[in-house]
């Protein structure tokens, strides 16, 4: 089916428009700030209507120079064009308060539409070809954005080793889509997924592995997620652009090659084991961090640790529910990062603190375990949550649930508490599971269906599911030596990170800037 010119526009749009700021790049340019608005409002209304013809004429491909070039129109493609399209009106809405007399005001938000129709691009990409084009572009996109601040050191080092590390991921993609080419003598999705099925000769193989290492790249996963906490240097719009769009494209990279990837033990064990060490890392160093947008830097650092989990656990759905979940709150919680201050000043204020003991612990993780049992037992065959990588996700995310009931059952937890922790994580448990029924209703049609699980699948599931329940229980017995002297030295070894970012500077170069006069 041809694709009617009208699901094309939306990238179209905010690229003329971007080059409309080429004219007044400096202070307040004008009503040009309107028209990004007005640009982003326009594509969205694209997006709805893309969304609309989906559901009456059903998915749809452009395609383009022998089929290298192709743009698809499906329930995936469509979900996140809308959530680009909404979040870029809403960033630059923020944008037009925000940067309001700054000195290169136009530019910023040239760069910031140009930034939206290369993701825009990559979301809609039915080929590996325009794939790479999109991600390249955004790489260089998002560089000068970056650099906004251009005399500031940290700022220069951000962006060059951002460059680095992307561009690294960028050279990847490129030998591998080389390497599906000879193998299949195709880059459109649809065919290699097709393919993938039937065989998955070793030149495809090292093609996945390829692709697996891409994703691990892009979406800043241990040990190369250095750079994604130093670009706080950039303007609050950057950061909530970069941690809210940009930083998922390798999940999206990953949801587009799902048959290829999922056709691969090796490559799904890969994801699971670097998915959830990275989570585990990410989430650990988060707590040790004093300033409200370097936790939310480390936070997006789990965040994709946890969506490659997922992705390796054959759970595609509920992966790119995840990524439309993390996007919206991430970037709410960039842009309302001020209010967080203060929010956090009133909750240190001196009072009564619930410290939960030994048995407390014990207690809260028995009762959030049978409530989630309990709700897998009523609901999960309703919910169709009845392979084990589902169960198994849904374990781990309710052993976070765990800590709240601990906090609830401590000896100073007032009654009040108890009950709501109790029904908190009723409430995780039911949420699971109708989540889950969701992302398989809008898009288990489009996706690979979790696999049946392997003697080395199960051993990673319990792996997994063991290792993010002991860091759990770590976590809620914290408070008990939290005073502890050793406990004072740890917490300023976990906030740097445990100093990996430093050597990956020394690694590549040592990135050394000298501030401009």
């Amino acid at each position: 089916m041809t694709l009617p010119i009208l699901a094309l526009i939306a990238p179209l749009v905010l690229a003329v428009a971007a080059l409309a700021f080429a004219t007044q790049p400096g202070r307040r340019p004008g009503n040009l700030p309107r028209l990004a608005e007005a640009a982003t409002l326009l594509a969205f209304a694209l997006a709805i209507g893309g969304l609309l013809q989906l559901v009456l004429a059903g998915p749809a491909q452009a395609v383009a120079v022998a089929g290298l070039i192709s743009m698809r129109l499906d329930a995936v493609s469509a979900t996140l064009s809308l959530l680009v399209t909404f979040l870029g009106w809403v960033i630059l809405r923020y944008t037009r308060s925000y940067l309001d007399g700054e000195a290169r005001e136009g530019a910023f938000h040239g760069w910031m539409l140009a930034a939206l129709a290369a993701v825009l691009v990559l979301v809609q990409a039915g080929t590996m070809l325009v794939l790479i084009a999109a991600f390249i572009a955004a790489g260089v996109v998002l560089r000068q954005l970056l650099l906004f601040y251009s005399d500031r050191p940290e700022a220069q080092r951000a962006a060059t080793k951002f460059t680095l590390v992307w561009g690294l991921g960028d050279v990847v993609l490129v030998v591998a889509a080389a390497l599906l080419w000879q193998t299949y003598g195709t880059f459109a999705f649809d065919a290699l997924n097709a393919a993938a099925a039937s065989s998955l000769p070793a030149t495809a193989q090292g093609a996945v592995a390829l692709l697996v290492l891409a994703a691990m790249i892009k979406t800043a996963t241990f040990p190369l997620h250095g750079w994604l906490t130093e670009v706080m240097e950039a303007p609050t719009p950057v950061s909530a652009l970069l941690h809210a769009g940009i930083i998922n494209a390798g999940g999206v990279l990953l949801i587009a090659v799902a048959g290829l990837v999922q056709a691969s033990p090796g490559a799904m064990a890969a994801l699971v084991m670097v998915g959830g060490f990275t989570a585990l890392f990410g989430a650990i160093v988060m707590l040790a961090q004093s300033a409200v947008k370097t936790a939310l830097a480390w936070s997006t650092v789990a965040q994709m640790g946890f969506l490659l989990l997922q992705c390796g656990l054959g759970l595609w759905a509920l992966a790119l529910l995840h990524i439309v979940a993390h996007s919206l709150y991430k970037a709410h919680a960039f842009l309302a990062s001020g209010g967080a201050v203060a929010a956090v000043r009133e909750a240190r204020k001196p009072g009564l603190v619930a410290v939960p003991h030994m048995r407390a612990v014990a207690q809260a993780f028995v009762i959030a375990l049978v409530i989630y049992a309990g709700i897998a037992a009523c609901f999960g065959q309703i919910a169709g949550t009845k392979s084990a990588q589902a169960l198994a996700l849904g374990a781990i995310l309710i052993f976070g649930v765990a800590y709240l009931v601990a906090q609830g059952l401590a000896d100073a937890a007032p009654r009040a508490l108890t009950l709501r922790t109790a029904a908190a994580s009723l409430a995780a448990a039911v949420a699971y599971f109708g989540f889950h029924a969701l992302a398989g209703l809008l898009w288990g049609a489009s996706l690979p269906a979790a696999p049946v699980p392997t003697a080395l699948e199960w051993a990673l599931i319990v792996l997994a599911v063991g290792s993010f329940g002991l860091i759990a229980v770590a976590q809620a017995l914290f408070p008990l030596w939290a005073h502890h002297p050793a406990a004072a030295g740890l917490r300023v070894h976990v906030a740097n990170g445990f100093y990996l970012n430093a050597v990956l500077d020394r690694l590549i170069g040592g990135l050394k800037t000298t501030k401009t006069t």
